[in-house]
């Protein structure tokens, strides 16, 4: 079996999951904002699957990182049951959800930066290539961040489940850090596999 069917497979399942999510969602609105990026990054892995395919380990955190999206588009960040089980074991005082898929906005877009960096011989040096891949990651953090900021201009109060700030003066600052730590995660514990990874490249499929 090729690898092509497994990320078939892997795609229905993501948008099964999405129909399901869009459902009943919390909020509409949110949701369709939180699962935006779902909708624009599968056709264009679709799309360009043939002439420039990622490695497993990309599609895998990108599959991962929809879910996240999902499940937060789904309820709003700050009412995820699952982060509502994390305070309570860890005693926080709001919901931790959020920092997950800051978590995940950093490690992914770390990986994906770092493959499209190595396959066109952008940088020479592992310190640069890792120093630019955080540099691009802080990037989308940054830009995430001011278009939060844009939503609750245009939305006002109405924005208030997209922004997730549950009360927290720094949130924003905390979630650039939470994806600057997705993005150093991603580099420690991955960069190693995904040079083996690229070098098996044209035996892919």
């Amino acid at each position: 079996m090729t690898r092509t069917t497994p990320l078939v497979i892997a795609s229905l399942v993501l948008l099964a999951l999405l129909v399901v999510s869009g459902v009943r969602p919390y909020d509409r609105a949110t949701w369709a904002l939180e699962v935006l990026p779902i909708v624009i990054v599968l056709p264009l892995l679709w799309a360009t699957y043939r002439r420039y395919p990622l490695t497993t380990l990309v599609y895998a955190g990108i599959f991962l990182h929809a879910l996240v999206l999902m499940l937060g588009g789904a309820y709003t960040y700050a009412r995820v049951p699952l982060g509502f089980q994390i305070a309570d074991l860890l005693d926080l005082s709001r919901n931790p959800y959020d920092k997950i898929g800051h978590f995940f906005q950093g490690f992914v877009p770390a990986l994906v930066t770092r493959e499209i960096l190595i396959r066109g011989a952008c940088v020479q040096g592992k310190r640069m290539l890792a120093f630019l891949v955080v540099c691009v990651v802080l990037a989308i953090s940054a830009t995430y961040e001011l278009i939060e900021w844009a939503v609750a201009v245009l939305l006002g109060q109405g924005a208030d489940d997209f922004l997730g700030t549950q009360g927290d003066p720094w949130d924003t600052q905390s979630d650039m850090f939470f994806s600057l730590i997705g993005a150093v995660t991603a580099l420690v514990l991955f960069s190693r596999l995904q040079d083996r990874r690229l070098q098996q490249r044209p035996h892919q499929d």
